[in-house]
């Protein structure tokens, strides 16, 4: 039924001094229905263009603020969800946890975030800390290699989507990069540049992402027929010393690598500082890019990841569960990009 057939004119409306507009007196002074002042606010149809206009113009004058708070509590929830990442401070993480706080924005929710170092143990404190504090939902980048301590929080209603690794021992929703795929398109590109004996530094393996980099790299090797010698791999920690000293040694005697495929963006940085202190260049590819790879000479080639939109992808699937989704648990896996700039594009020497 139009507005007008059953609601006022539009009257002056008296609003107490300190207390705060509601819809009512938004109806009131737009002269129209409480319901068509919640499908404006809340974008439904329904709705003329001059109604609208009208609703809108009585929302400016009166500030009136929906009270989005009292709405989810109604619905049972609390209109906050958490991050859990392995370091606040890796620029990796950056672009992924802003993504998801756009996405909780959106949402009307609140973002909670916090570091595991990866540690185990606090990845634990830290996810059952936030479900203390009732947040409606976690995304976590998991540093433990057992879940099962968020079985009793999922049971009871927390949204749980892991980010960048899955999750162990548990099913739950999950969004990755093609780790191996990744590394099998950076080493191939070596490989189709000449070289033969390449090498790989990575993180420690028992990391989801440093396991499936190393396969990735050997799974290129093999589909090229080339052997891949144990001394040409090192697994480890990132620390500069460690790296320094595995890139020191597989890079001389007579069998020395000609290329090296680094496993993230710390053994990279690394292994940028020791090529460009020695005489004979190496190839590099590495995997995820880093400020400034571009404006060194040669430019650093990388397999790039997206971490703002494995942020936004897992943050968005969090989301759809708590809006009732209930489909059997999805790993979605996003592609890696190769970016060529020079660094990977260095012939073996003659």
């Amino acid at each position: 039924m139009p507005d007008s057939q059953h609601v006022p004119r539009p009257t002056a409306t008296a609003v107490r001094y300190g207390s705060r507009p509601t819809m009512k007196d938004v109806a009131a002074r737009a002269g129209v229905g409480l319901k068509t002042v919640s499908r404006v606010v809340n974008g439904e149809p329904g709705v003329t263009a001059d109604t609208e206009s009208r609703v809108r113009a009585a929302i400016e004058a009166l500030g009136f603020r929906r009270n989005d708070s009292a709405r989810i509590l109604r619905k049972g929830r609390t209109a906050s969800i958490g991050l859990v990442l392995e370091d606040l401070a890796d620029p990796f993480y950056s672009p992924l946890s802003r993504a998801v706080e756009e996405v909780a924005r959106t949402n009307g929710s609140l973002l909670f975030a916090g570091s595991s170092a990866e540690v185990p143990e606090r990845e634990e404190e830290l996810a059952l800390a936030l479900c203390a504090r009732r947040v409606d939902g976690l995304v976590i980048v998991p540093a433990s290699d057992d879940h099962r301590y968020l079985e009793p929080e999922i049971a009871a209603g927390i949204a749980t989507v892991f980010v960048d690794r899955p999750a162990s021992r548990i099913d739950a929703d999950a969004v990755l990069t093609d780790n191996a795929g990744g590394a099998r398109d950076g080493v191939a590109h070596l490989i189709a540049h000449g070289h033969r004996r390449i090498g790989f530094i990575g993180d420690r393996p028992h990391i989801h992402t440093a396991d499936e980099r190393v396969r990735g790299y050997r799974e290129a090797m093999a589909a090229h027929g080339l052997a891949v010698r144990e001394d040409w791999v090192s697994m480890g920690g990132t620390a500069p010393d460690r790296v320094r000293a595995e890139l020191e040694r597989m890079a001389s005697g007579p069998d020395a690598i000609t290329a090296l495929f680094s496993g993230n963006n710390r053994v990279t940085v690394t292994a940028v500082r020791v090529l460009s202190e020695r005489d004979r260049p190496i190839a590099l590819v590495g995997f995820d890019d880093f400020e400034l790879a571009d404006l060194l000479r040669p430019g650093v080639t990388v397999i790039a990841q997206d971490p703002a939109r494995l942020g936004r992808t897992a943050a968005e699937m969090l989301f759809r569960r708590l809006d009732g989704e209930t489909a059997e648990p999805r790993r979605v896996e996003l592609p890696g990009r190769l970016i060529p700039r020079g660094s990977g594009e260095l012939p073996p020497p003659q």
